[in-house]
């Protein structure tokens, strides 16, 4: 007869000690420790091996892939980040801070995915509830059935009742199982609800969009084998303060990691932000000091941000450092090759620096257009509003190759930019093919001679 008991479980390192402790005995890290139930005793039912119907190996042209073709969700952003669209089988983790726009992008995709049997589960919303948010979205679909249902097993029975196209859950902290007895969204939870799933979804080929919750670290809650189970991580980034949501990929079986999706939070949901660089863009910067832009890119998406710097004498005696939107870290070797390479002197200054928009970016090739900010501030010097810049920073203060140049180029002369500060290094550009003016530098020194040649 099979019986239970308590076992704890790191969940950094996955060690399992008898009893609770604040710290792993194992890594060494602090609150990791989480209570799961173990059965223990139970009998083994395995069908022995002579009697096994085994799968004949085939090969990849053996292999057939007709009803495994991915379809569009009617969301350009999301079928971006997704590599095209929902692979029948797949199962998509959504995760993101509380109040973000997480349920409302499901339920945008879930009403208006075109041709396609939807399923919607909730766990955290009654039907009313969700009825009221779906007339504030404006959507309708009549392919739409709604749930308000938390067991596993009932889901599993509507999954062969209803033989939905889409599942979608809401949320997965919220489902829970009868053969486990620790509470709905717990560790031992977590992990078997979405085992579960995952087996009856890929035996029926439906794609699967899970919402997840995060914990105060900024990652997904429950076990870290969470990520590995499912196919596709989307995390849901962006400031509650402003209007932009940034959607990005750490992990995704079907498609690039690399790619980035933007929408706008309005009153009546998620607007999908096709050409980010005109929202990004303040057009009314001329003539102010500080502020610079950058071609940069997401993935193979190119656009255009607005670099702003604020540089002044410090107050006290240790100087301030402060970056939003960009790695602070770096900030400080930028000004430190400012300093050592080019000879300007902020060590006295304080500095801050901010991208336009509540958007972090990580691409190293603005590295040029904050340098060129930072000393325009310092300077009280305008750059020009028709120039933009694209360029990575080494140590030794040369500017080193950025890779998608031609998209960089191509979406500054899309916006009426009429010059563009690229490194000497990215060989193979055909000036003749763009209207806008290329200009190729090899090191700090000479960036700075060309852009403030007039003051």
């Amino acid at each position: 007869m099979a019986k239970t008991k308590t076992i704890y479980v790191c969940q950094q390192c996955g060690v399992t000690s008898p009893k609770w402790a604040g710290k792993c005995n194992s890594c060494g890290e602090w609150n990791t420790i989480v209570e799961e139930i173990e059965v223990v005793g139970k009998k083994n039912t395995l069908t022995p091996l002579a009697s096994r119907v085994l799968d004949k190996p085939q090969m990849l042209s053996e292999i057939e892939t007709g009803k495994m073709q991915r379809f569009s969700t009617s969301n350009s952003e999301l079928d971006r980040v997704l590599g095209g669209g929902l692979v029948p089988g797949s199962i998509v983790l959504l995760g993101g801070e509380p109040g973000i726009g997480k349920s409302t992008l499901a339920l945008q995709v879930a009403l208006n995915v075109q041709n396609k049997l939807v399923l919607y589960i909730t766990g955290e919303e009654s039907l009313e509830q969700i009825k009221l948010r779906s007339t504030r979205l404006a959507g309708e679909n009549n392919s739409c059935l709604f749930l308000c249902e938390t067991s596993l097993e009932n889901i599993l029975v509507q999954m062969d009742q209803v033989k939905p196209d889409v599942l979608v859950i809401d949320s997965i902290q919220t489902v829970n199982t009868e053969l486990i007895e620790s509470s709905a969204g717990s560790v031992s939870q977590i992990r078997e609800c979405t085992s579960g799933i995952m087996k009856k979804a890929k035996a029926m080929a439906i794609p699967v969009l899970l919402i997840g919750h995060i914990n105060k670290e900024g990652s997904i809650a429950g076990p870290k084998v969470l990520e590995h189970v499912v196919d596709t991580v989307l995390q849901f980034e962006g400031d509650r303060n402003y209007m932009y949501r940034i959607l990005r990929s750490s992990k995704n079986r079907f498609g690039a990691t690399s790619e980035m999706g933007i929408f706008e939070m309005r009153q009546d949901g998620l607007r999908e932000v096709s050409n980010p660089s005109e929202l990004l863009i303040n057009s009314e910067h001329q003539g102010l000091s500080g502020t610079a832009i950058a071609a940069a890119t997401e993935g193979v998406r190119p656009f255009l941000i607005e670099v702003q710097a604020l540089v002044s004498s410090a107050a006290y005696g240790n100087p301030q450092r402060s970056a939003t939107g960009f790695d602070i870290r770096r900030m400080n070797m930028l000004l430190a090759v400012l300093e050592r390479r080019a000879g300007f002197k902020l060590q006295t200054k304080d500095v801050f620096l901010n991208i336009a928009g509540g958007i972090k970016v990580v691409d190293p090739a603005i590295d040029l257009s904050i340098i060129c900010a930072v000393l325009s501030s310092n300077f009280d010097l305008s750059i020009a509003s028709n120039v933009c810049l694209a360029g990575e920073v080494g140590l030794t203060g040369e500017v080193r190759p950025v890779s998608r140049v031609e998209q960089r180029i191509g979406e500054a002369e899309k916006l009426g930019f009429e010059q563009i500060i690229i490194p000497f290094a990215n060989k193979g550009i055909d000036p003749k093919k763009y209207s806008i003016s290329i200009i190729r530098v090899k090191n700090v020194s000479e960036t700075l001679k060309k852009l403030f040649k007039g003051n």
